[in-house]
């Protein structure tokens, strides 16, 4: 199989609430909510990068969808991982998401590994990490 990951979907409570820290508070691109007309298809889809889509969609509709039960979540499944160039920039990018009202698990900080990096969690818990990794070339 070769990995070809296009859309990453994050299940959320509730989807107004994520779509204005996404769309409002990180300033991403998005139409907004689509598929209301269907009953378990309101959605909204972010564009991240070429060919890569971040969706997000009531935890609800993914179980319906998938037939498992609706469990609880945990914030250790996890993380999404924002990649940087600078040391400088980690601490630039974990300022916005503050003010936009996410929890900041882990400030920014000297990682035991060699770069720099901060936690927070979005409206439904999910942990993103802002990165500065010196081993890795930024891919612009």
């Amino acid at each position: 199989m070769q990995p070809r990951i296009t859309v990453i979907t994050l299940g959320v409570d509730n989807l107004e609430t994520s779509l204005h820290f996404y769309r409002d508070g990180l300033g991403f691109s998005t139409e907004g909510i689509i598929g209301t007309e269907f009953e378990y298809g309101a959605v909204v889809f972010i564009s991240l990068q070429a060919g890569l889509r971040l969706a997000l969609w009531p935890r609800k509709s993914i179980a319906h969808d998938t037939g498992l039960k609706l469990a609880a979540a945990s914030a250790t499944e996890m993380t999404l991982g924002h990649n940087v160039g600078s040391e400088s920039e980690v601490d630039a990018v974990m300022d916005k998401p503050s003010k936009a009202g996410a929890t900041i698990v882990k400030a920014a900080h000297d990682t035991f590994w060699g770069g720099y990096s901060g936690y927070f969690q979005d409206p439904d818990g999910h942990l993103w990490e802002v990165v500065w990794n010196p081993q890795w070339e930024q891919d612009n």
